[in-house]
């Protein structure tokens, strides 16, 4: 009935412990409703014991939470129905909500550990502690009854912990991009100091040339939301010249993806493309999770927006602060999603970006997996598919493209490359497309193409020919 229209998916089938009645957990496709429904026995009567449901969606894989806890005849569950991904407690029997366990203007990210005896809940958080990145990992215990709430964790940065086995106190390491790891003994019971324990020494690193990340805050396009990102430079900077700027892009809906604590290497290449003589960028705009259903939500029926808006205000801002930064040559790259804004960026934005590596991109939102993408797209599937799909916009493309694909992605088709390819020849425009024979998912990342992607911007943003072999 209306209860299980659209079915997507259901999971977690389990009897009441005393047989009188089956729930299970129900995803309606599009996924704009997640219950848990029960089936009554003996008469075969079904009801919504939690309905959660959303006019844009409801992101079951990365944001829902269900703990049963049938000795007390309740349910733990996680929703975002004021805006905000919080915890409430249910009684399992009548399905009515006894009490909101977190409130508040911030996220709770994970469960960590749900104490049944104590009726405590470990749980981490980001966007609680004022003053600091929104995204920095805290944290925190709470009563059921949402009592007692107490932060386990302090610094300015983003946290881990390690409780020893009788929960009693706990490590807490924390960091940031530029600043290396601290460790510290606390105890659980309310988080208080027990005694510095360790700090990570780096001084060796930067007396070699080590140049940390800087974190870089600017306003999105509506001056509302602080969006945050980082500006990675080379070892050998020099303020008095003028350097090319490559985005790092990955859009995904799902997650927020500048990095938050410290590394010594920046991945996928960043520093290695630093090094040929650019500043590299990576940027959450809106669309992106972990800031409330609001900011997440931007990217409902509206993937291929990816933010831009966004990433276009800050390095605008970035390079008011910083003149050497040279927005007249931006770049841009990025794989799966990430290669599908990539893409988008010429598209629709190639008055800003000049040039752009895709890899692996899922180009087009109709011929990949439904659960990633009718996520944020809904279901049916309708008009604002093909109006956001890079294949049939192809002919908009400005700037110049680099793509590439492995024969044997797994993850996303890679006929959706394909696709693209064949329209751009179809529109008369050139590009450059690299196939890789037996390779699968994320085959940009690999020594070879990631070299050929670094010499492409060296090409078109340096404008120098790379030295061959």
């Amino acid at each position: 009935g209306d209860l299980v229209r659209n079915p997507f998916s259901t999971r977690r089938s389990e009897w009441r412990g005393d047989s009188s009645g089956l729930l299970f957990e129900h995803i309606e496709r599009g996924f704009g409703a997640h219950r848990i429904i029960e089936i009554a026995v003996p008469s075969g009567d079904s009801r919504a014991l939690i309905d959660e449901a959303s006019e844009t969606f409801i992101y079951v894989f990365g944001k829902s939470y269900r703990r049963d806890l049938p000795e007390s005849n309740e349910i733990i569950w996680r929703s975002e129905r004021d805006g905000w991904n919080h915890l409430y407690l249910y009684d399992s029997r009548s399905g009515a909500v006894k009490n909101q366990i977190t409130s508040g203007e911030w996220v709770v990210r994970d469960v960590v550990d749900v104490d049944e005896a104590e009726r405590t809940i470990h749980f981490t958080a980001c966007g609680r502690e004022q003053g600091i990145d929104p995204y920095y990992l805290h944290h925190y215990r709470v009563n059921f009854d949402g009592s007692g709430l107490v932060c386990l964790t302090d610094g300015d940065g983003t946290h881990s912990a390690q409780v020893s086995p009788d929960k009693t106190v706990l490590i807490d390491t924390w960091s940031r991009v530029d600043l290396p790891p601290r460790h510290a003994l606390r105890k659980v019971e309310d988080g208080s100091l027990i005694c510095h324990l360790e700090d990570a020494d780096a001084d060796d690193l930067f007396a070699a040339g080590f140049r940390a990340p800087e974190r870089f805050v600017a306003k999105d396009r509506d001056d509302e939301y602080d969006i945050h990102g980082i500006i990675c430079r080379p070892t050998n900077f020099d303020p008095t010249k003028t350097y090319p700027v490559v985005e790092v892009i990955y859009a995904g809906p799902h997650g927020a993806f500048v990095p938050k604590g410290w590394r010594t290497r920046y991945g996928m290449w960043r520093s290695e493309l630093a090094e040929l003589g650019f500043i590299t960028v990576q940027i959450d705009g809106k669309g992106t999770s972990h800031r409330g259903r609001d900011f997440q939500h931007f990217a409902y029926k509206n993937i291929h927006d990816s933010g831009f808006p966004d990433r276009i205000a800050w390095m605008r801002a970035a390079a008011e602060k910083y003149p050497y930064m040279d927005i007249s040559r931006v770049g841009v790259y990025g794989g799966s999603a990430g290669g599908q804004s990539a893409m988008a960026a010429l598209l629709w934005h190639g008055d800003f970006y000049k040039a752009a590596a895709a890899d692996c991109g899922c180009h087009d939102n109709r011929m990949d997996k439904m659960w990633w993408n009718e996520q944020w797209m809904d279901y049916p599937v309708g008009d604002h598919y093909k109006e956001q799909s890079n294949v049939e916009n192809a002919h908009l493309l400005k700037g110049k493209l680099f793509l590439s694909v492995g024969e044997l992605d797994k993850n996303v088709d890679p006929s959706s490359t394909y696709q693209v390819v064949d329209a751009l020849i179809k529109a008369d425009k050139d590009f450059e497309f690299l196939l890789v024979p037996g390779a699968g998912h994320g085959v940009g990342e690999s020594k070879y193409a990631a070299r050929r992607r670094m010499d492409f911007f060296v090409r078109s943003l340096l404008g120098v020919e790379p030295r061959s072999q």
